[in-house]
């Protein structure tokens, strides 16, 4: 724990100015980031007796090792530097909303030149139109299905689509009406985009119009004794009227509004968002946090809005935002929406009415949602303490390991080795931390080498990140080696992060010194600079003693190993002739097999797609400077790669983008390779040789078998 007066700057050498500060740790990580129209006055309150500060201040302070500022002209770009820094940090001590789901939107692509209608989540893109988001995906279909009668806009995929155009022959929803089937020709792009407009300006909220219009042109046509066309638009204008029945009417018919309630206690905080459009609800979201700072309704609210708004422009800010508490101070967070939007924004507290009572609704769910997670959490905070209390008494630690890592090696037959890391923090998942690894070291089956080769290679990186940061006095590691990388340069694919959902990432790189993800100075996240308390390997004794020599080779002994075996699940420690038996019925032991079992399918799945690649490879792959978007040309141009082999360097020339030196290197590198084996279509048994299958990556149609080994074979490890 440090002492906050020990890096206290002096105040003459803070400004009296608005500015951002970041607090850091003894690993030069940011762990809190704040902004202050006085950054003397502010950081002053930091640094005065820890007795009158609050709890969490003063962990924050004591975890501290270094504070820095930037000074700024306004306090709106105070407010904008804050947002960013606490989206590229991540500090600790922040509070940081998180969505409780990935919600869902109504999503209109205007951008394409025939315009979709469909379910998106995740993050924004430019040239859709949005609408939501929605509690459920299935509450959006409901709500097209009956919009697509009088609005038969697209809906169906790119791939969809072009079948339909490839065959003449629209689908489904084509033939029933509820497509205006632009595949095939029977609307104009500019009519389907009208339309598309015409979608967009219903969903938005106005009405009233379109309403009244289709009830004139039903009378019309009742006049004219064109019946028919009447029943239709009468049966359109109840499909409208059942589509906006799905949102009550909340508010006076022109408001477009957010309300923002908060239900906070001393450690958590609720907050609740209504999306009012058109005067009715159009959409719900809910977050909750950690209060891990000292921190008033209003900065909850200023928090709120910084994560709505930080990332929205146009009308996607709403004019009238309706909030419990106003920020203090109110105005540049005002500015700062008015900027986003582009027209002023009102921001303030309902006092009487409709919008009072509405406020009052949406208070009560975010009470009932702080209400259902403090249920939800209770327990699962009960058991992940008490598995890490067990992991530390089983295995002797001197604290509960709240950092976790388990690895992971897996092949087929010796082939394709590769190795997982996965990383749990206070019993649970951290997939941004992920990583993969390529054993290139030797070629072969060795699990015990393959360990030895990960986990050296895994904590060079860490000490060679010490040594950056300056926590080693000089350029040796503690093995009296370089820094891998530093000197001689190490093989393989190591550190390549995965997505959120755990989904891989093509990032090829080697062991060097410094890769892309290490160039940051400043504390970022997803490094190899955070130790674990404790490592846990897939598999028994000889794996755990692998880690263990790995670790002592580079003068590691503060970092715990452990293994897992499959078998009976025992739990192995170094130097230890025994395992450790955990009950079958421990939370540690159910926790310890969690991660491992996380790790294995990281490894499986990494294993799996280089595999693939590997069985896809074709002939083309071997031209040199020949990439994806030039192979999938020639492929489309020729129709085959049988037929490419036969065409000459004049004929390959006709393809765009291929020259007569591509061409030439094309030819010999075709003629060189050995034919591919005749495919064999599984259902009859016929060797099929007028054509080769497509080996860029897609299907001739036919099932094939040909040069594909048999998986069942082996075993994947």
């Amino acid at each position: 724990m440090a002492d906050p007066s020990s890096y206290r700057p002096r105040p003459g050498d803070i400004p009296d100015s608005p500015g951002v500060y970041r607090f850091r740790d003894e690993h030069r990580r940011v762990i809190y980031v704040g902004k202050a129209k006085s950054l003397r006055q502010r950081l002053a309150n930091y640094f005065q007796d820890l007795a009158n500060l609050h709890p969490r201040t003063r962990t924050m302070v004591t975890t501290a090792a270094s504070v820095e500022w930037t000074v700024v002209s306004t306090e709106v770009e105070a407010l904008q530097l804050e947002y960013s820094w606490i989206k590229e940090y991540d500090p600790r001590f922040n509070v940081k909303y998180r969505d409780d789901k990935s919600y869902p939107y109504l999503a209109v692509t205007m951008s394409e030149q025939f315009p979709r209608v469909q379910v998106m989540r995740g993050h924004k893109k430019k040239g859709v139109r949005y609408f939501g988001p929605y509690a459920h995906a299935w509450a959006i279909r409901d709500t097209v299905d009956l919009l697509l009668r009088v609005f038969p806009v697209r809906t169906c995929s790119a791939g969809v689509f072009k079948n339909a155009a490839r065959t003449g022959r629209p689908c489904l929803l084509g033939y029933i009406g509820k497509c205006s089937a632009p595949c095939v020709g029977r609307i104009t792009p500019e009519d389907h985009q009208e339309l598309a407009e015409e979608f967009c300006d219903f969903m938005a909220g106005r009405t009233g119009t379109y309403l009244r219009r289709l009830e004139k042109q039903m009378m019309e046509a009742a006049e004219e004794m064109e019946y028919e066309r009447a029943a239709r638009l009468r049966d359109d204008i109840e499909a409208l009227k059942k589509a906006m029945e799905k949102n009550a009417v909340v508010l006076a018919d022109a408001t477009d509004a957010d309300l923002i309630a908060v239900a906070e206690d001393e450690l958590e905080a609720a907050v609740q968002i209504f999306h009012v459009r058109g005067g009715r609800v159009r959409g719900q979201r809910g977050w909750v946090t950690d209060k891990v700072e000292e921190v008033t309704t209003g900065a909850l609210v200023e928090h709120a809005l910084q994560q709505l708004y930080g990332e929205e422009s146009g009308d996607a800010v709403p004019k009238e935002v309706l909030v419990p508490a106003l920020p203090e101070p109110v105005e540049p967070v005002q500015e700062w929406l008015t900027g986003r939007r582009g027209a002023n924004v009102s921001l303030r507290i309902p006092q009487r009415g409709d919008k009072k009572a509405l406020m009052e609704t949406v208070q009560r769910n975010a009470q009932q949602a702080l209400a259902l997670h403090k249920t939800k959490r209770a327990s699962d905070l009960t058991t992940r303490s008490r598995a890490l209390e067990e992991i530390a008494e089983a295995l002797d630690l001197d604290s509960a390991p709240l950092r976790i890592e388990c690895y992971d090696i897996s092949h087929l037959q010796g082939e394709d080795v590769v190795a997982s890391m996965v990383v749990f923090e206070d019993g649970l998942q951290r997939k941004s931390e992920y990583r993969r690894f390529q054993i290139k070291g030797f070629a072969g089956q060795d699990d015990v080498r393959s360990m030895h080769e990960v986990i050296t290679r895994r904590f060079k990186r860490y000490l060679a990140e010490k040594e950056r940061t300056g926590e080693w006095a000089d350029g040796s590691l503690a093995d009296g080696s370089l820094a891998e990388g530093s000197g001689t340069g190490g093989s393989g694919t190591d550190g390549s992060p995965a997505d959120g959902d755990g989904a891989l990432t093509d990032s090829p790189g080697s062991d060097s010194l410094v890769s892309d993800s290490l160039k940051d100075d400043d504390g970022r996240p997803k490094k190899f600079a955070y130790p674990p308390q404790l490592v846990v390997v897939d598999g028994g004794q000889p794996q755990v003693a692998a880690a263990r020599r790995a670790l002592d080779e580079l003068g590691i002994d503060d970092i715990a190993v452990c293994g897992l075996a499959k078998r009976l699940e025992e739990v192995w420690v170094p130097g230890e002739d025994d395992p450790v038996v955990l009950p079958r019925t421990s939370e540690g032991l159910y926790l310890l097999q969690r991660v491992r079992d996380e790790a294995h399918r990281f490894a499986i799945t990494y294993q799996r797609t280089k595999r693939t690649k590997r069985f896809r490879a074709g002939p083309l792959d071997d031209v040199p400077g020949l990439g994806e978007t030039r192979k999938q040309a020639l492929i489309k141009h020729f129709g085959s790669v049988k037929k490419l082999r036969s065409a000459t360097i004049e004929q390959i020339q006709e393809v765009p983008g291929i020259g007569r030196k591509t061409a030439e290197t094309i030819a010999v590198a075709l003629a060189q390779a050995a034919p591919a084996a005749p495919a064999v279509n599984t259902a009859t048994g016929e060797i099929i040789e007028d054509e080769e299958p497509d080996t860029t990556g897609g299907s001739s149609g036919e099932p094939v078998t040909a040069g594909v080994p048999d998986e069942r074979r082996g075993q994947e490890t």
